[in-house]
């Protein structure tokens, strides 16, 4: 087994969980994760954590995300994108250049958006799409996002597509929605597709063929090595001596030269002699380093 991570282009019509559980069978892994889903209409970069490696997905799930989408105008659905029934309808707007780049400009920034009801966020342990399936509406806290670009692709009379970067937690159809409203009409997402996730940017991606082909052929799909997305981070060689002790979680001490002295509570990744992967550590500004989160090692 490898632990890695797998870059996947999540195709049309499937839950993130399903292809998660497909690439997870088929390699055989036993431990695996997907990091930020992709509603069933959505296509495009899934990671998907491998083995130990499902220990760094909270760095991965940080980063920003780029997402291409098309908004259909004059109709608002029940779940915002093309799975929901028509709730709403409005004349379409008299659109032009100069006034979509009026109100894409209205979005860029930081800025708080509530989450749709039909989204996996749980409340007493329910997920909020069920209780929206079972009718239900619940008061959702807004959430704080922030839209770093928004480029307009295309438009026509009735449709308009953009290119997004953004937060960990925005909501593409709430997103798209909010853009519909004003410019004076309704809208659904039509259509969705995950460019890249920071910082894996232009990688690329495997298909639920190409990870099947693969394993057919005795070899693996391209698997990236943990410590792939923590290239941010300061990078501390241990001997062996400090890796016995860091494995038995107790702190060691670092030199100036492996690691520049008065950073506070900084995060490092640490490595053993032979240049392995051990996992993440934390220097307290002092000089030492203790164990964070660290990899089995059989990984």
């Amino acid at each position: 087994m490898q632990s890695g991570i797998l870059l996947l282009d999540k195709p049309l019509g499937l839950s993130s969980n399903a292809a998660l559980q497909r690439v997870r069978r088929t390699l055989g892994v036993d431990k695996a994760g997907h990091v930020g889903s992709l509603d069933p209409l959505a296509t495009g970069m899934l990671p998907i954590c491998l083995g130990e490696a499902t220990k760094i997905a909270g760095d991965v799930l940080a980063g920003r995300k780029c997402y291409r989408f098309t908004i259909g105008l004059g109709a608002r659905t029940a779940t915002g994108d093309t799975e929901g029934a028509v709730v709403e309808t409005a004349p379409l707007p008299a659109l032009d250049a100069a006034v979509i780049d009026a109100v894409r400009q209205r979005f860029l920034g930081q800025q708080t958006q509530v989450p749709p009801m039909y989204s996996a966020i749980k409340r007493d342990g329910q997920p909020l799409y069920k209780l929206a399936r079972a009718g239900v509406e619940v008061e959702r806290a807004a959430r704080e996002i922030e839209i770093f670009e928004l480029a307009v692709l295309g438009f026509a009379a009735d449709r308009i597509e953009l290119e997004t970067v953004c937060s960990k937690g925005t909501y593409i159809r709430v997103l798209s929605e909010d853009i519909a409203t004003a410019l004076g009409t309704c809208g659904h997402v039509t259509a969705l597709r995950r460019v890249h996730v920071e910082p894996f940017g232009a990688e690329p991606m495997e298909t639920l063929d190409s990870v099947i082909q693969a394993r057919e052929q005795g070899t693996w799909p391209r698997v990236l090595p943990a410590d792939w997305p923590l290239g941010h981070l300061p990078k501390v060689s241990l001997d062996g001596q400090r890796v016995a002790r860091i494995m038995h979680g107790q702190a060691v001490l670092i030199t100036p030269d492996e690691l520049r002295p008065g950073l506070a509570a900084a995060r490092v990744r640490l490595y053993d002699p032979a240049g392995r992967f051990m996992g993440i550590g934390e220097a307290d500004g002092s000089g030492s380093v203790r164990p964070r989160r660290l990899f089995n090692a059989e990984s």
